[in-house]
């Protein structure tokens, strides 16, 4: 039985055909993947369907009905519910107000006791283990997630869309999200899953509808898919992510910390009496679980975050208490772990993101005032260099799909000619024929002799590009090792085992 039928669907911005009669729909009790790179109109689709955008042609079809879902109050009568990739909840209140926060029927004399009690019995129903009473900004983003979900349950959604749900989730937090997701359609739900991961799909759905350039390229059952078919499907082409850095040599280290402690924004330390050095020539991988201090060490190296003690030299200067600008004039540019908040201001142009923090260098002056014709002559170059899409240098980065936001950053920087790249989670969130581009200019970089230290709780990432291999737990540096260590060893490092030997094989005690 199909739950919705999308039929021919048109949607343009301009001149950009975000969806081109598109058709698709979904079985109840399946999980269908929409998969495709990032701008490949998946969104866009959900978004009509969800009533946040309307489509200038073609028909919806839910349960039987043609309908026009005019706006998200109407998707949700129709019992369709949409979990957004930015969560939507409100930090300072509960996991319960959150949930019921807007619903008309909650009126004004349910107590709160009553609350709590239809959130736990949901709770129970699809075994996601969240506490009713927990404030929003203290749970983890998986927690937070599951919260999103319920949020859907509770307005009664039979069909829920998921857009990009394990973009910031761990592994583990993946799973447990998809064991629930699984309870839901064995209860009868019907889920859509937005998404550039290949493994998600092939783990955990039934069926999978490839998109690409805003059409359908293929619907298959997922029994019938592979890997490669997937990937090749998403991008027209083959893709390789394997290991492809060929040996060189390193030159003299231009990054180096000796002793460094960090605190988190808790005021307790999240990196302690830490020590390492990045050559010429070098990927130093940082591999980690996320949260042991790997983001406060890259905030602290370019210039973000305090250094409470112990030193850091850039290039043969002191540059312990320096800041951002100071160390971007001494060449080292920055890839940040969140596009959105530190990587652009996303109301500004493409043109403009471009130039952020080289606005007043001499190649865009004429005098006093802006070369606005230089501003748009390197914008046009670095647009087309790194395969921005669409090309239009005037569309504001919100406009942009994650994967072309982060070209524009690594544009920007990379087009500095720095000595130092600093990249913390390059290719989170992207599609797969993204990630290969970021990579490739990573692993450029490296050829080109500058030092690159990467950090990334992406193991596969790391062990693809590295060089050498840091891995930190609680703020320290528990081991570092070649990439050719086997990935069991590196496992017990980032869970704090040191000297232990793992199936298959023996630590090298002298790395740890």
């Amino acid at each position: 039985m199909k739950v919705i039928e999308l039929n021919n669907i048109c949607k343009a911005f301009g001149d950009n055909k975000a969806n081109h009669n598109v058709c698709f729909n979904l079985k109840k009790g399946e999980i269908h993947a929409l998969l495709g790179e990032n701008g490949a109109g998946k969104s866009t689709l959900m978004n009509i369907l969800y009533g946040l955008y309307s489509c200038d042609s073609g028909d919806i079809v839910i349960n039987g009905d043609t309908v026009e879902v005019e706006n998200p109050s109407k998707a949700i009568e129709h019992g369709v519910g949409m979990v957004h990739q930015h969560f939507m909840l409100v930090p300072q209140l509960s996991v319960t107000q959150n949930i019921f926060l807007g619903m008309k029927e909650t009126g004004l004399f349910l107590k709160m006791d009553e609350l709590k009690k239809k959130v736990a019995e949901l709770n129970e129903s699809f075994g996601f283990n969240v506490d009713p009473s927990a404030v929003i900004w203290q749970l983890p983003v998986g927690v937070q997630q599951k919260v999103e979900i319920l949020k859907a349950l509770m307005r009664d959604a039979k069909i829920l869309i998921l857009d990009e749900p394990t973009a910031v989730l761990t592994p583990h937090e993946v799973k447990e999200l998809f064991g629930s997701i699984k309870k839901l359609t064995k209860s009868g739900y019907s889920i859509i899953l937005i998404t550039h991961k290949m493994e998600e799909v092939l783990d955990y759905c039934d069926r999978v509808t490839i998109m690409r350039e805003g059409q359908v390229v293929d619907t298959l059952l997922v029994s019938e898919a592979d890997h490669d078919i997937l990937a090749k499907a998403m991008v027209g082409r083959d893709v390789c992510l394997d290991r492809i850095i060929e040996p060189q040599e390193s030159g003299e280290v231009l990054l180096k910390l000796e002793g460094v402690t960090v605190l988190n924004d808790k005021k307790l330390p999240a990196v302690k009496n830490l020590s390492l050095e990045v050559a010429r020539g070098e990927i130093l991988g940082i591999a980690g679980v996320d949260g042991n201090g790997q983001l406060e060490l890259g905030e602290a190296i370019v210039g973000l975050r305090k250094i409470e003690e112990g030193t850091m030299n850039l290039i043969g200067q002191n540059t312990t208490h320096a800041k951002p600008r100071t160390m971007m004039d001494l060449g080292m540019a920055h890839i940040p772990d969140d596009r959105h908040k530190k990587g652009l201001v996303l109301d500004f142009s493409i043109k403009e993101n471009l130039i952020l923090g080289s606005q007043r260098d001499e190649i865009y002056h004429n005098g006093l005032l802006m070369n606005y014709a230089k501003v748009k002559e390197e914008a046009e170059r670095m647009v087309e260099e790194f395969d921005v899409r669409p090309r239009n240098i005037e569309l504001t980065g919100a406009m942009l799909s994650g994967g072309n936001q982060q070209k524009v950053i690594l544009a920007r920087e990379v087009s500095r000619n720095p000595e130092v790249l600093i990249a913390l989670q390059p290719t989170r969130g992207l599609d797969i024929g993204a990630i290969e581009f970021v990579r490739g200019k990573i692993i450029e970089e490296r050829k080109n002799n500058k030092a690159v230290l990467l950090v990334s709780t992406d193991l596969d990432e790391i062990l693809t590009l590295s060089d050498r291999i840091a891995i930190m737990y609680k703020g320290e540096i528990i081991g570092i090792v070649p990439p050719e260590t086997p990935v069991e060893e590196i496992g017990l490092l980032m869970g704090g085992i040191k000297n232990k030997k793992p199936k298959g094989g023996e630590p090298d005690e002298s790395q740890v």
